[in-house]
Order: C-alpha cells, then sequence, then structure tokens
C-alpha cells in the first residue's frame, strides 16, 4: 500500500522505534541459558544516585553468580531496551525527571523520546515481546486499601492477567490491601504460589517488609523444579496467556516486624488522606513516609528482598529450561 505524502511525511518525521535487545541477552536466549528480566522504576524513582546504580549492578551480579544473565528493560530516548550496557545503566540512573513507564505510558514514552522506569507491567510486555519468561522484583502492586472504594488497582495486576509472564517478588507490597489483590489476582487467572522456605504448615503471601501478611496463599512449593513445572503446563503446554506470581519471603535476618511496620503505614495512610493524596502519588508518598518513620531501614530491606528475589528467579529460569526441553 502506498502511503499519501503527509502520512510518509510524518512516518519519516517520527520512525517508530524498535525493542532493542542486547547482544548478551539475544545470545543468552539462543543458547537456552536462563534470563531474568529486572524492573528499572526502582533506579529511576526509588533510590537516589549513585545509591540506585550501585543496588542495580549487585541484583545483576546476583543473577550472574547463579548462572544466568540479566535483562534489565528501560526506555532511553523513546526506545525501549532489553538489556542494559554499564554506561546505558548510568545514564538511566542520571537521568533527570523520568519517566515511570506502565502499559499506559509505553506510547507516550516513545513518541515524546522520553527516558523513563519500567513498571511491573511495561517490564512484562518488554520481557514477553523479548522471548523472557522469568521477572523479578522487589514487591507486586495492588489493590490500594479502599480499593473498593477509589478503585485504585495497580495496573500490574491486569497484565498479569494478559500476559504469560512469571513475576518473582516478595509479595504484594504491605502498603495494600493483601486480600482484596489476592481476589483480584484470582479473577484475572493468575496463578499464585508462595516458597515454603521453612516448612511451615500454613503457608501466607508475604507482605513485603514481613513474611506473613495474614492472608493464606492460595498454592505452595518447597524446591523450584516443582514450580517450574507447574509454570511450564500453565504457558507453554497449555498455552495459557496469564502470567505468574511466585511469592518469595523476605529472609529472616532482615524481614521487619509486621505489627511495627503496619503501625507506621495506617499512620501513613491517615496522613495522606488529610492531605488529599491520592491516585499514582500515593505510592511513592506511603514507602517515602515508611522510609523515614523507619530510619531507612525500609529501603535496605527493599533492596535486600531484589537482591535474594533475582537469585531465585535465577534458578526457577533454570528449572524451567529443563522443564520445557521434556516436551
Amino acid at each position: 500500500m502506498r502511503l499519501s505524502p503527509r502520512i510518509f511525511y510524518a512516518a519519516r518525521k517520527h520512525p517508530i522505534p524498535s525493542i532493542r535487545v542486547s547482544d548478551e541477552v539475544r545470545q543468552a536466549l539462543s543458547d537456552s541459558m536462563p534470563v531474568v528480566s529486572l524492573e528499572s522504576t526502582i533506579i529511576t524513582h526509588g533510590l537516589p544516585f549513585p545509591q540506585n546504580v550501585d543496588m542495580a549492578r549487585r541484583v545483576e551480579s546476583e543473577i550472574r553468580k547463579n548462572g544466568g544473565v540479566p535483562a534489565t528493560c528501560a526506555f532511553l530516548n523513546g526506545i525501549p531496551y532489553v538489556g542494559l550496557g554499564d554506561d546505558q545503566m548510568q545514564i538511566l540512573a542520571e537521568a533527570e525527571n523520568p519517566i515511570k513507564v506502565s502499559r499506559r505510558d509505553v506510547g507516550h514514552t516513545m513518541a515524546g523520546r522520553h527516558t523513563g522506569g519500567t513498571t511491573i507491567a511495561s517490564t512484562m510486555i518488554l520481557s514477553h515481546a523479548a522471548g523472557i519468561q522469568v521477572f523479578a522484583t522487589g514487591g507486586l502492586g495492588g489493590v490500594h486499601k479502599e480499593g473498593n472504594i477509589t478503585m485504585d488497582v495497580s495496573a500490574d495486576l491486569t497484565e498479569l492477567g494478559r500476559t504469560p509472564v512469571t513475576v518473582v517478588c516478595a509479595g504484594p507490597k504491605s502498603i495494600l490491601d493483601i486480600g482484596m489483590t489476592m481476589e483480584y489476582l484470582e479473577t484475572q487467572g493468575v496463578f499464585v504460589s508462595t516458597y515454603n522456605d521453612d516448612g511451615r504448615k500454613r503457608v501466607q503471601i508475604p507482605g513485603f517488609y514481613t513474611r506473613e501478611s495474614g492472608i493464606s496463599s492460595p498454592y505452595s512449593f518447597t524446591d523450584f523444579e516443582e514450580i517450574a513445572a507447574t509454570i511450564n503446563y500453565q504457558n507453554n503446554v497449555m498455552g495459557l496467556s496469564s502470567g505468574n506470581v511466585i511469592c518469595v519471603p523476605p529472609p529472616k535476618d532482615v524481614a521487619m516486624s509486621s505489627e511495627w511496620i503496619n503501625e507506621i503505614i495506617e499512620r501513613a495512610n491517615e496522613t495522606a488522606k488529610i492531605q488529599g493524596v491520592r491516585g499514582k502519588e500515593l505510592t511513592p508518598f506511603l514507602l517515602s513516609s515508611i522510609a523515614k518513620a523507619t530510619d531507612n531501614k525500609s529501603v535496605t530491606c527493599n533492596v535486600d528482598f531484589v537482591i535474594n528475589n533475582a537469585g531465585k528467579a535465577t534458578i526457577l529460569a533454570r528449572h524451567l529450561l529443563v522443564s520445557r526441553k521434556q516436551f
């Protein structure tokens, strides 16, 4: 089909950038090596420079230590990347006013040639496009408290309902209504299972900062070979297009007290109500308030969780490759 002069001019003026998959990631996928995606809003919006780039390198190092290849996702000057080089990581970490890129922001970011960090939702999109099945992060987005009234529900949950990528996390963020988040995930057809790392009889969904949330996990597992087989049947054998959530409780030596952190969260929520903080500003406000109230211990814990999850995600990715070869 021949384009009209006006459309042809617009196409030349605004060419659509394709997804750039790094040579290392492309080769690893070709060689059937375990590849684990990483989001980048923790770099652009989670920590100040230079702690953000130091953290990102530590997480990537953990994946390599476990025999995998990291694939940090981000948008640089409007171009979506899967796998960043060291110079690109530095540029992202030092970016001024980066965008927080979720599904709804992808087109705007690309058209405007913006730089931004990927959320869970957009990281899943880029991962799936590149052929990566496993993604590690800190905490999952979800339904905010009183979400049945405000309709404040993270796009992470709907993305999980339509994109077949497995997210390894430390559970939904503690600021959320974890019970309603689990109900929403069930409605979306998302498989959720929690790693039973200490032989507990009743396994609960971890609460990000805490090992237990008071909400029972729909499923639990004791080894990653077992859960890899489940994921393989879900997405590769049956071709289900929904994602999976694999919860890894934070290590006992870094997990925080449920009572203490819940009190802090309640106070932060009350302050947010009084100040009229809502929508996309609510999560960063609450996390900032928690960091201040815990003397930044919550931020340190968050980094530890991401590193721990990245290691576990690499083990899962390795077992998933073996499971896929059996079919």
